[in-house]
């Protein structure tokens, strides 16, 4: 299998390329090689898969963080086991519409049968004045750790275009209806040029519907949609991570004369927490014990998503010795087990001592031995045997 190319040098942009510098990257290279001006040629399909990839994680700041520091590597939890899937993955299908109606019409065609049902593909819709499916949104939302380890339920309000319910989405006035544009004969686009060369444009009169309204609904102002606040409960599955995604099928924008709903996408951002650090499924933890724990030995209780965990400490116990609590980390976004809890030990030791604890603590410096201090012996012996090194080379 090829190497996968730069997504800089495949857009042909710097690497501090800014979001409207990458938008006109793309703009260019998607005109270039999109499936309708490009009928048969598997090449430029490819290659506008590829640029819709490059553009799909450089102009999305936590993807393109991901990919600044970790290259293609980074990114195997953005996308499913098989990579980038452009109906499953590409999420800038308004940039897209954006780019390419005023050249393809609201781009129909080959675009709808070469990427299928969701995503982008179905961006296009059907017939000219037809239904058309609403666009997908994306909602990026901060949760904290413990949302993220229990599970959680949160209601979000977004603005959202809705189905007009006056005119039940025609975008007519009640009891009136739409005629056929006289500019393109209701097809929707007009066809400029001739000979070998021909360009085809959404007609700029009816906007590409094909269709033209003669009263318009006072509501909507003739297009079918109303912006509303729209209450969503969100169920948050415990074990999600920063990244994760969460798709509610029919919770985005309202479709267009009667059109599906798009989807919502909603990306989490999980905090940090004071107490863990989390990799993947797996917990780390620093934890404090009492240096005369440490050196008697004892037990002492471990937080766990669970609950405290008592936990043995053996007599002589250095610093920086790790336990392994097994099944006690952050629980797999699959249901399928959880991962692991890392104790690393750090000793803590008693401030403000008072004159008896002083006293007894010099008592018990008095009957200390030197070898029972192996750690500090061994740093002993090892700077002796560096300043020896050392006057054997300078001599």
């Amino acid at each position: 299998m090829a190497a996968k190319r730069d997504y800089y040098e495949l857009l042909g942009v710097d690497r501090s390329a800014t979001a409207e510098e990458l938008k006109k990257a793309y703009r260019k290279l998607a005109m270039k090689y999109h499936p309708d001006r490009n009928q048969g040629d598997k090449q430029a399909e490819d290659m506008f898969k590829d640029v819709s990839e490059a553009y799909e994680v450089l102009s999305d700041p936590q993807k393109r963080r991901q990919y600044d520091q970790y290259g293609h590597e980074g990114l195997k939890s953005q996308f499913g086991p098989g990579g980038f899937d452009f109906g499953r993955d590409f999420t800038h299908n308004a940039d897209l519409q954006d780019i390419l109606g005023s050249i393809f019409g609201g781009g129909g065609g080959l675009f709808d049968g070469l990427f299928g049902g969701g995503g982008g593909g179905r961006r296009s819709g059907g017939r000219p004045g037809g239904p058309q499916p609403g666009a997908d949104l994306r909602f990026d939302i901060e949760i904290d750790f413990e949302e993220a380890a229990y599970g959680s339920e949160r209601q979000i309000t977004l603005p959202i275009s809705v189905q007009c319910d006056t005119c039940h989405g025609s975008g007519d006035k009640p009891g009136t209806s739409k005629e056929s544009c006289r500019h393109c004969s209701g097809r929707g686009f007009v066809v400029s040029g001739n000979g070998f060369f021909q360009v085809r444009q959404g007609c700029p009169v009816c906007g590409g519907t094909g269709m033209m309204s003669k009263n318009p609904c006072r509501d909507c102002d003739g297009s079918g949609r109303v912006k509303k606040q729209k209450r969503v409960t969100l169920k948050i599955p415990n074990g999600v991570d920063t990244g994760s995604r969460l798709r509610m099928t029919g919770k985005g924008e309202g479709g267009i004369k009667g059109g599906p709903a798009g989807d919502l996408y909603v990306v989490l951002h999980v905090k940090n927490h004071p107490l863990y650090e989390r990799r993947e499924d797996d917990l780390f933890c620093q934890f404090p014990v009492p240096a005369d724990v440490l050196m008697l030995g004892g037990s002492v209780q471990v937080p766990t998503l669970d609950g405290f965990a008592r936990l043995k400490i053996d007599a002589g116990t250095e610093a920086g010795k790790a336990y392994r609590l097994r099944g006690k980390g952050m629980p797999r976004v699959d249901g399928f087990g959880r991962g692991d809890l890392h104790v690393h030990i750090i000793p803590e030791i008693p401030r403000k001592l008072n004159a008896k604890q002083k006293k007894l603590i010099t008592e018990f410096q008095s009957f200390m031995d030197q070898k029972q201090y192996p750690l500090t012996n061994r740093v002993q012996e090892e700077a002796e045997k560096m300043y020896a090194k050392k006057d054997q080379v300078k001599s």
